[in-house]
């Protein structure tokens, strides 16, 4: 089992490990529900070290991202990431990810830790008809690389005191190369996966502890507190953000998964898939992810079935809580599309009884930025 830079500090922080997409991580400190508060009412810290990171660089290197992606590469401006997929060829996804635009010939891909080997493997296969050589214009940096991200409205107060230059009021999904505690050539930016407001910090795998450190200084006052895979998870789902593996896969389309605004059949932009996604984008698909809330007393767990008022099942849950902030049960699922307008009642079977809910539009909360 792998670990991160910062595996030992959670240890001694008395967490409860456990492996996750093949690394020793902290599911819990203080509990999920004690440390989601904390996220949406002062700040956290996660490591997210686990995660990977893909260079891609070279002449042909937005050439090659807009075919192996279905965002428009071009939307992108030096200084600015992009949210985007990966589409396999079949209908599916290989992997959400994030671009980063470093500048026109330099990418940094972030992707899923468990998809990273499958994704550099897709990569280098694609990248053959441009050029793209696995060691050069691809560079797997994920063993090379540590990353944090501070969440909650008083994180980038923290982040500041770190860093020389202002950084406080960083624009959503934009980033900057910057010192942080010190450290020189750092990445800090904005994208976040609470809706809590915050940053993420990449620095060498070297440098790690010099951040740990400077972090939890400049961080006392303001309570930060370390938050696990756990509370991670309960924070991203009250945002309807997706999670990899559980509402999107090989075997989901961006289309059927709400993702349509991430893929965009213009022109100059034909990218693996495209057909059949600009079809299913005229002429809709057969289910569609959808989140929702119950109204009766329950708790919906990724598996259970989904059903309309007369029993027919109509889909599966893909992702459920107990909500911490709204104190309802709340899951994603797909259903049959029919059944998809947010109002329309269905039931989640829990323990072979149908719990009634209630398809809504998502997020269940409104994102927040730093105060």
């Amino acid at each position: 089992m792998k670990t991160t830079p910062f595996t030992r500090y959670h240890v001694e922080n008395g967490a409860r490990m456990a492996e996750f997409a093949g690394y020793h991580m902290p599911i819990e400190f203080t509990g999920i529900n004690d440390e989601h508060a904390a996220v949406r009412e002062r700040a956290g810290v996660f490591d997210v070290s686990h995660m990977g990171e893909i260079w891609v660089k070279g002449p042909r290197a937005a050439e090659f991202l807009q075919y192996v992606t279905t965002n428009d590469i071009r939307a992108l401006r030096d200084g600015k990431v992009q949210y985007s997929c990966l589409p396999n060829g079949r209908g599916g996804i290989v992997d959400d990810i994030l671009i980063y635009r470093i500048d026109a010939g330099t990418f940094l891909l972030v992707v899923n830790a468990s998809n990273v080997g499958k994704d550099w493997s897709h990569l280098v296969a694609q990248g053959e008809k441009f050029e793209m050589r696995p060691g050069r214009e691809l560079y797997d940096a994920s063993d090379e690389i540590a990353q944090l991200a501070v969440q909650g409205p008083l994180a980038m107060r923290i982040v500041q005191r770190l860093c020389p230059e202002r950084v406080e009021n960083l624009e959503y999904y934009t980033f900057v190369k910057t010192e942080v505690a010190g450290i020189g050539n750092a990445i800090l930016s904005a994208t976040g996966y609470t809706g809590a407001g915050g940053c993420e910090i990449y620095v060498a795998a070297k440098d790690a502890p010099r951040l740990w450190d400077a972090l939890w200084r400049a961080g006392a006052e303001y309570g930060l507190q370390n938050i696990g895979l756990g509370a991670r998870d309960t924070l991203r789902l009250e945002m309807g953000f997706c999670l990899y593996g559980n509402d999107i896969d090989d075997t989901t389309s961006p289309v059927e998964a709400g993702l349509g605004w991430i893929t965009k059949p213009v022109d100059g932009n034909d990218f693996i898939d495209r057909p059949l996604f600009e079809v299913q984008k005229k002429e809709g698909t057969e289910r569609r992810l959808v989140g929702f809330e119950l109204t009766e007393r329950g708790i919906p767990r990724h598996g259970y079935a989904l059903a309309a008022p007369d029993g027919r099942t109509i889909g599966a849950v893909t992702s459920g809580t107990m909500s911490p902030t709204l104190k309802k049960g709340i899951g994603m699922g797909y259903v049959q599309s029919a059944f998809a307008a947010p109002g329309t009642d269905i039931d989640v079977v829990i323990r072979n009884k149908p719990v009634r809910a209630r398809v809504v539009k998502m997020p269940f909360l409104k994102r927040r930025e730093a105060e």
